[in-house]
């Protein structure tokens, strides 16, 4: 088996008002780039305990591959609330399972066939994951076509400017929203620019292949040095918006592994991403319509 695609960091339980339910972007991301064919696989640790056999337990009903290693904290777990608009807000447990996440020769096997990661911040917070995360990356096959997505995802306090320019130097594509766009400006001191000048100097000062920026119902962009796609957000009933994020990068990787353009790619994305937003939970069941 060869040509991954990978999610790694967090995977956890995110605890819904309506209950528990499976999450962790790098995990949501992994499952929604399987749903169109790629061999996914979500790389996590969890605890000896009930949650983390659980884990496994829906990641398996799912049909979601999986390297979760055991370890000696608890499975991870998100306390999150919605707004009136169906936005959450995230409550994030400290030292558990994937704050530790080892890298061992099981992983680096598997960086060395992977054509696309996608990793975030959060899991970086900690010393031994960000070390993990980091020797993924390095082991992975130095290529053109060769995709490291940094969906930079900022929670809480969980994220330093350190952290997020070495993992710009990292990756070759960014996956940011608007919020985060505006934290990024003063972090960097892009205080003059337009969003979508900020896009555009990011580009090119970490020599990215592109840069996705979504903007909630505002519409998204994807940014290249050749081409610059907008697409409006679908109007839609929105159940919760959790993982409607992570639906749109997984999606747009795997068109983009598949050989589609830019423009297909982005349109696609915005197609999963309003349909998970009309949904519980950050893994349902694709319509057949969209896969194809």
């Amino acid at each position: 088996m060869e040509n991954y695609v990978i999610g790694i960091g967090e995977a956890l339980w995110d605890c819904l008002p309506e209950g528990r339910k499976i999450g962790g972007a790098p995990a949501n991301f992994a499952y929604h780039a399987g749903q169109f064919g790629l061999n996914s696989m979500a790389i996590s640790a969890i605890g000896d305990d009930q949650l983390g056999s659980e884990i496994k337990e829906k990641f398996d009903a799912r049909q979601l591959h999986y390297c979760l290693q055991t370890v000696k904290y608890p499975t991870g777990t998100v306390q999150v609330t919605l707004d009136d608009k169906g936005i959450p807000q995230y409550d994030i447990c400290e030292n558990v399972a994937w704050d530790n996440i080892p890298f061992n020769d099981e992983l680096k096997a598997i960086a060395q066939k992977t054509k696309a990661v996608c990793f975030g911040s959060l899991a970086q917070r900690s010393e031994v994951s960000r070390q993990t995360i980091h020797a993924f990356l390095n082991a992975m096959p130095d290529t053109d076509d060769t995709l490291r997505v940094f969906d930079i995802n900022l929670r809480q306090s969980f994220y330093s400017k350190e952290i997020i320019e070495e993992s710009l130097r990292l990756c070759n594509v960014l996956k940011i929203n608007d919020e985060e766009l505006v934290i990024v400006q003063h972090l960097f001191g892009y205080y003059d620019l337009s969003a979508e000048a900020t896009c555009l100097r990011m580009l090119n000062d970490f020599n990215l292949r592109m840069l996705i920026l979504t903007c909630g119902t505002d519409g998204s962009y994807v940014f290249s040095h050749t081409e610059t796609s907008f697409l409006p957000t679908p109007k839609v009933e929105v159940a919760d918006t959790v993982g409607a994020g992570d639906s749109f990068t997984g999606s747009f990787v795997a068109q983009i592994l598949r050989g589609k353009s830019l423009r297909q790619a982005h349109q696609t994305a915005v197609n999963v991403s309003a349909f998970v937003c009309t949904q519980h939970g950050a893994m349902p069941i694709l319509p057949e319509d969209l896969k194809k």
